[in-house]
């Protein structure tokens, strides 16, 4: 049987998430740390304050791409009724394992490609964090995004290197000024996990093919080939969800020096949240 490129990515995506479900969190420095996390909830009560929210009548969110819930806590702690949506049945067990309790989660597989799962018009909110470098068409899931999105309801993105940020030799910058190693010390050499981190990206026999080869199937993720939000806003507009607020933020990262970004962080951006609604 032939498969197309999408669909191996899609396959790609499926293998590595499964494989790093249990450990995702503590690998993604740039993702669960206070600052970010504190921005995501701001993000997440703006979002909610849009879709008409409240305590006698909860949002129902859609949370696509969910992966560990990191987005889906987040609406789940702020009293919305959640489903989070993913092609990993690895992520599914465990926002399943995680927020069983709140009796407002739901876990749903998708395809990769579609939402087709889902009626039209099903939810008040439907969202994404980091997510959209991930899939093959991620224009084409914007559409689907706006389709299940009811009228008046909000489409929300949230996600890393806006175009600008590919360009700007300032951000570069930035990075060097920023990023704190840890100091070395002589015991380095006799941990093995060093010189096994090392050596195992020579070891993954898929880059000898594709040297854009990502262990966790990230795609768009190139100075000549990334998530363009002239796009994005575009085909949005074209599903009839025009853009109502959108927020540049310099993202935060625990490696970072949190004194050189604080620095940075009122003339610099990488990260966009963009939140449209649906006519």
């Amino acid at each position: 049987m032939s498969t197309t490129p999408a669909d191996r990515a899609i396959a790609q995506n499926i293998a590595a998430y499964d494989a790093v479900a249990w450990t995702y969190d503590a690998s993604h420095t740039e993702i669960f740390n206070p600052i970010e996390q504190a921005r995501l909830a701001q993000a997440v009560r703006t979002t909610l304050a849009a879709a008409g929210h409240a305590a006698d009548r909860p949002a129902r969110v859609l949370d696509v791409g969910a992966g560990t819930g990191n987005l889906t806590a987040q609406f789940l702690d702020a009293g919305a009724m959640v489903v989070s949506a993913d092609v990993s049945p690895a992520c599914l067990r465990l926002t399943t394992q995680r927020f069983a309790a709140t009796g407002r989660h739901t876990a749903q597989r998708i395809d990769g490609r579609s939402l087709s799962v889902f009626p039209d018009n099903a939810f008040d909110v439907v969202g994404c964090y980091s997510v959209l470098h991930h899939v093959p068409d991620y224009l084409a899931l914007i559409a689907e995004m706006a389709r299940v999105t009811r009228r008046g309801g909000v489409v929300s993105l949230d996600h890393e290197r806006h175009d600008a940020s590919w360009t700007d030799p300032a951000r570069e910058q930035f990075m060097r000024d920023a990023w704190v190693f840890p100091p070395k010390h002589w015991t380095r050499f006799v941990k093995p996990r060093n010189y096994w981190n090392r050596l195992r990206p020579l070891l993954q026999w898929q880059r000898w093919f594709n040297p854009r080869w990502m262990p966790e199937g990230d795609l768009h993720i190139w100075p000549d080939d990334h998530i363009e939000w002239a796009r994005v806003e575009q085909h949005a507009r074209a599903c009839a969800v025009v853009p109502e607020t959108v927020h540049d933020y310099l993202l935060y990262d625990a490696h970072f020096d949190r004194a050189v970004w604080e620095r940075w962080k009122d003339r610099l951006t990488d990260y966009r949240h963009w939140l449209g609604r649906k006519q």
